[in-house]
């Protein structure tokens, strides 16, 4: 699949996520999201009918699916709902743009599929929680998730990386954890340059590019690693 159609497809899919999530949408607000003229989610949309899925068009308002329209993957209970919107405020304490916003996407998912009694108390509860911010808060970075696919597929990573003597140096590594601190996102993998394992703070990485090579997966256990090189 070429990787226009790719993105296609993806857009197609969030769009439905999209029409699930909110009672009334319109084609300004999705071209908006996405990224693409108008033009291009009216067709977007013909192809969702095209597909089956009723679509009702209110003139001048902007779409919404048929009442009672579903094409759920998995229930959620309501305390289980819960539970994810609370831990959404968590995440936004990562310091980390790029799993902010896939989890901002993903409650979206976990709202679509809730009845709309459900629904309603969940936008209530998101609205209603709130972590204190912490103090000077900033995003340290915006990679978290694309090392995160590249931790489960096993595929290295180049990236430049700038120490704490502000010293640039370009690694590859193969990536084998991640860890959170205080200060941010921190990766634990093999890095080629130095020959053993180390860590990199994600906001000293530059220009981090996930490569189509493969490295053969390490068999310790995160724990095991922990005992082999940082207990004695």
């Amino acid at each position: 699949m070429q990787d226009k159609d790719t993105k296609r497809l993806s857009r197609l899919v969030a769009i439905l996520t999209s029409l699930q999530s909110k009672r009334l949408i319109t084609a300004t607000y999705l071209a908006e999201k996405f990224g693409v003229s108008v033009r291009t989610i009216y067709r977007d949309i013909r192809a969702l009918e095209q597909s089956g899925v009723p679509i009702i068009t209110e003139d001048g308002k902007g779409y919404c699916l048929m009442e009672g329209y579903k094409i759920p993957p998995v229930m959620f209970s309501e305390a289980q709902a819960n539970a994810l919107i609370l831990a959404e405020q968590l995440v936004l304490k990562s310091r980390d743009s790029s799993l902010i916003k896939d989890y901002a996407e993903a409650i979206d998912k976990v709202k679509a599929v809730l009845r709309q009694s459900e629904k309603d108390k969940a936008n209530l509860l998101s609205l209603r929680t709130k972590f204190r911010k912490l103090d000077n808060f900033e995003i340290k970075s915006q990679i978290l998730s694309s090392l995160q696919i590249a931790l489960t597929n096993f595929l290295l990573v180049k990236f430049d990386y700038i120490n704490a003597e502000n010293k640039e140096s370009k690694r590859t590594v193969e990536p084998f954890a991640l860890l959170h601190i205080t200060e941010g996102w921190l990766l634990v993998g093999f890095c080629y340059l130095r020959k053993e394992f180390r860590y990199f703070r994600l906001d000293r990485i530059q220009q981090l590019q996930i490569q189509r090579e493969k490295f053969t997966p390490h068999k310790m256990t995160l724990q095991e690693f922990f005992e082999k090189y940082h207990e004695h």
